[in-house]
């Protein structure tokens, strides 16, 4: 997936065009999560506010299940197949469905504030202090919502509990050093990104740091809790020469790096890091690696699987007696040294020839 088939895009596009209101159609394995995700989102929403007040948005903007759709197309005398098989093709043109709605909605609208929540270490170089490293990680989940067999607490352990403890904890083996890097580190905890990167997006439009300064954003986003692997999944392998720097470092333990393993869920789009990497800025995300040591082949995709379809923003993402931190561990090391060398480099990591990030 690309940046243009995420459901914010569609809603802005939509917008842009003149739509009155858009329904996404949610399947399951686009989308990589299940409707019961989508109904998750039936609590209160927020976005940031906007000069217009966000008026130039479409007047609707929701789902429909697969389910639904194909109803809806029945009744209307269309094929939801055949359309979607033509849609794939660069001469489909719109096909007016013949049918009506009436929409209705009773909004209660509040302003509120939230934090991101930010710490440095002043890097030791008199000539490179006003550089910058980050790290960063989500804070936010989904707080109170749907109940889902009786609980209504959204708890984020895995999703992003692990990453803010894994934030605290290199910040930590940063501070413990005997001496700084030559450049500052930035770790910030972001707000709000489970509402659409809301923290992050902020953060790249009004920075504390000039991210023309900024060398690298390295962000965590549900580490791994089920034990050691010999492997780190990069979200975007390839787009950048940090790469190379977190290629340095897993050799140095003896793994390597592996590319997405579900490149059709669009994940480089779906956190924060993605927020610094449109302004420019080269962004590493990494995720749990799939070759776990001493597990039978497919372990890691199953483990991948059974977390979206039971746990994935559902109150039951909460600590297992089961977890296995060790590997979370080496990750936070891999990442500490990925960072640890940026931060005293002689160069700004630069974009890989084909990505679509540069420097504003």
């Amino acid at each position: 997936m690309t940046y243009y088939g995420r459901w914010t895009y569609k809603y802005d596009i939509a917008a842009e065009k003149g739509a009155a209101g858009v329904l996404l159609i949610h399947e399951t394995a686009a989308a990589a999560y299940p409707w019961a995700v989508v109904k998750g989102f039936g609590g209160e929403r927020f976005n940031l506010p906007a000069a217009d007040k966000n008026m130039g948005k479409a007047k609707v903007e929701a789902w429909i299940s697969l389910e639904k759709a194909k109803e809806l197309f029945a009744l209307a005398g269309k094929d939801f197949d055949a359309l979607k098989k033509q849609a794939a093709t660069r001469a489909f043109r719109p096909v007016p469905l013949e049918a009506t709605a009436s929409v209705q909605f009773h909004n209660a609208i509040r302003t509120i504030q939230s934090r991101n929540v930010l710490a440095r270490i002043e890097g030791k170089n008199p000539r490179l202090k006003n550089e910058y490293v980050i790290y960063t990680a989500h804070w936010d989940h989904l707080g109170i919502g749907q109940p889902v067999h009786g609980d209504r607490i959204y708890h984020g352990a895995k999703d992003n509990a692990s990453g803010v403890a894994g934030l605290i904890e290199i910040a930590r083996s940063f501070k413990k050093q005997p001496a700084p890097p030559e450049r500052s580190v930035v770790f910030i905890s972001l707000t709000g990104e489970e509402q659409g990167l809301l923290g992050s997006a902020y953060y790249a439009s009004h920075p504390i740091y000039p991210l023309a300064k900024t060398l690298a954003v390295i962000n965590m986003d549900g580490l791994n809790v089920n034990g050691r692997t010999k492997d780190l999944t990069v979200i975007g392998l390839g787009y950048s020469e940090l790469d190379d720097y977190a290629q340095k470092a897993a050799a140095k333990q003896g793994r390597v790096l592996a590319p997405d393993p579900e490149p059709e869920k669009g994940s480089y789009f779906r956190s924060d890091h993605f927020s610094f990497a449109q302004k420019g800025v080269p962004s590493l995300n990494a995720d749990e690696g799939i070759d776990y040591i001493g597990k039978p082949a497919g372990f890691g995709q199953k483990i991948r699987d059974e977390y979206t379809a039971n746990d994935y923003h559902k109150p039951s993402d909460v600590i297992k007696p089961d977890w296995d931190l060790s590997g979370m561990v080496e990750d936070l090391q891999l990442l500490w040294m990925t960072g640890w060398d940026v931060a005293n480099a002689d160069h700004y990591p630069r974009w890989k020839p084909g990505a679509e990030f540069k420097r504003q």
